[in-house]
């Protein structure tokens, strides 16, 4: 963590992550601070890259999303060509919502939303086995989702 932050940016940070919406003028009360300053330092924290965008979580139970399978994707050539196509090809899929390069037996990591089984069937067979350079995949359809979180923890955010 940057040594710049100081504790009533870590709160800013911490409280906008419980509440993106929080309104600045409660944000401000909140750190004790003017609304004039509170503002002055979401913008700063925004503008250094700390605070990436703001959006609503979706339910996706309840938009035909409800499906989350984890697969393991193993190239069959490890070429910064291939690797660029793959990256390339993995950012057009709605159906793809995360995919991270990983170290170890395989190449990536995809986390993927599909309605139902049917529909990741599909899925599977029209887009995912047909990205640049696969070989091989690995599927882990989730039986339960124990816990879904992106806040981070901020040491010093009081």
């Amino acid at each position: 963590m940057d040594a710049e932050l100081d504790r009533i940016d870590l709160r800013i940070l911490s409280l906008l992550q419980a509440d993106g919406r929080l309104a600045n003028l409660k944000l401000a009360e909140a750190v004790s601070l003017s609304a004039t300053a509170t503002l002055a330092r979401v913008q700063r924290l925004t503008r250094d890259g700390y605070i990436l965008g703001y959006e609503a979580r979706l339910n996706p139970m309840k938009l035909e999303a409800g499906m989350l399978v984890f697969v393991e994707v193993l190239l069959d050539r490890t070429t910064p060509n291939v690797f660029d196509q793959f990256k390339v090809a993995v950012q057009l899929q709605p159906e793809i919502m995360e995919c991270h390069m990983v170290a170890g037996g395989f190449d990536y990591l995809l986390k993927t939303r599909s309605a139902d089984m049917n529909a990741y069937r599909v899925f599977a067979g029209n887009v995912l086995w047909q990205l640049p350079g696969v070989r091989e995949t690995r599927t882990y359809a989730v039986m339960e989702e124990v816990k879904n979180s992106a806040h981070l923890h901020l040491r010093g955010a009081w």
